[in-house]
């Protein structure tokens, strides 16, 4: 048996955690691989909103195991505060969470650094969402970084100390940042001892026997492919690989053992945070997407940018990521649009490409638009496809053909039962 993986192709916020929710049935074991607590991924079932930021999105279903692997950092407040939540919903944690022993933890100097940073950019800023996420990966890197199975260790408060002692420092080098670590420590380390009656595992021994025994395994993906730290919109993007490589590495599996690549995409575009955005609409356009589509962040709340969707960027993340298939989300919310507007090339110093370029910041970009019907109408009612109105299923087939990719799933609402599954032409 193979691994599925799942993944965002944008820049986040596609709506992975439904579709994950959605097919979780259809296996055993769902993995996440990498990112942390930035993620925000939104569950709406049986009239409840549930927002899941390290754990994975299988965590609602009975008799399937969640794993969150080597390649996961974990803030230990945040972690303890999205377990009580589960477990006032009646999930039972610990018979179906395992933790992988390799997975990173964020320290409260961590966060420290992170906002210390971020402020020090000023109009410069990145747009970090300030979980300390990015710090951690550097201490990962530069192999100073604290681990899950460490907690374990007799001289883990050593290896603590020795640490924050190394980040006290850097932070002394920030200019009218004002700080108190204590504040934040008793909380952390009493989180620590609760993560300590979880199940810690070594994860890739664990996902590999599970192969071998036949289990299904769905991997989870945080953030998406234009945030990745190689290949998105650098120095605009997160601290680690988001794309389907990035399961190799989060999960100690190997690159013939992955299977089918599903690729998760809006129906149009936003972006939280700074960064290049060719499609970008800051009109009227603009905010009825933002404000039709409740495009504001599931973590910090912040308005999403909006705007058309941008078909050079989603071929280049199609190709990186060797997608097999397609879930286009949020169709509904372009349900007030006569026209809707597709983006297929772009315009930089009088040239016309239909790629993705390996600058995007400085440079002044034109997107180039054709223009489609929409199908201006609610779509929230639908149960299936067979009822949806032409203009729908034209703009489909239309990206279809674009992305040479079927599309196989339709969201045209938020709640998991507002899913429609589709057999597209080019699977024939």
């Amino acid at each position: 048996m193979k691994v599925d993986v799942l993944l965002g192709l944008q820049w986040g916020d596609e709506g992975k955690g439904k579709i994950v929710d959605v097919l979780t049935p259809n296996y055993d074991i769902i993995a996440r691989f990498q990112g942390g607590p930035n993620a925000g991924h939104t569950l709406i079932f049986e009239g409840s909103k549930h927002v899941l930021h390290t754990i994975p999105s299988g965590v609602f279903h009975d008799g399937i195991m969640n794993v969150v692997g080597n390649g996961v950092v974990i803030d230990p407040c945040i972690f303890r505060e999205e377990i009580k939540k589960l477990v006032d919903k009646g999930v039972n944690i610990e018979k179906n969470l395992l933790i992988s022993k390799k997975a990173h933890l964020i320290l409260p100097s961590h966060r420290l650094l992170d906002a210390a940073s971020e402020q020090s950019k000023g109009k410069n800023k990145i747009g970090s969402t300030l979980k300390g996420i990015g710090p951690t990966y550097m201490d990962k890197t530069g192999r100073n970084g604290l681990r899950v199975g460490d907690i374990l260790s007799p001289n883990f408060k050593e290896k603590y100390d020795k640490l924050v002692e190394k980040h006290t420092n850097i932070l002394n080098h920030y200019d009218d940042f004002e700080y108190n670590l204590a504040d934040l420590e008793g909380d952390w380390f009493a989180a620590i001892e609760d993560l300590k009656k979880l199940q810690f595992i070594d994860s890739e021994h664990y996902i590999n026997n599970a192969m071998k025994a036949n289990k299904r395994i769905l991997a989870e993906g945080a953030q998406g492919t234009l945030l990745d730290i190689d290949f998105g919109t650098y120095p605009f993007v997160t601290s680690s690989n988001t794309v389907t490589a990035g399961t190799c590495t989060g999960l100690g599996v190997a690159p013939n053992k992955i299977e089918k690549v599903i690729g998760i995409f809006k129906a149009y575009c936003t972006r939280v945070g700074s960064g290049p955005f060719p499609t970008e609409l800051e009109n009227e356009d603009g905010e009825r997407i933002r404000q039709e589509g409740k495009e504001f962040g599931a973590t910090t709340g912040r308005p999403r940018r909006c705007g058309w969707i941008d078909l050079p960027a989603l071929k280049y993340a199609i190709t990186i990521n060797g997608v097999t298939e397609l879930s286009m989300m949020k169709a509904d919310v372009l349900g007030c649009f006569e026209t809707i507007k597709v983006c297929t090339h772009y315009e930089i110093d009088g040239e016309r490409i239909d790629y993705f370029p390996f600058d995007i910041n400085d440079v002044e970009i034109t997107p180039i638009y054709e223009e489609v019907k929409g199908w201006n109408c609610d779509l929230t009612q639908l149960t299936n496809l067979h009822d949806a109105p032409s203009e729908l299923l034209n703009y489909i087939l239309y990206l279809e053909d674009q992305l040479n990719v079927p599309i196989t799933v339709v969201s045209v609402g938020p709640d998991r039962k507002q899913t429609l599954h589709r057999k597209s032409s080019l699977n024939a």
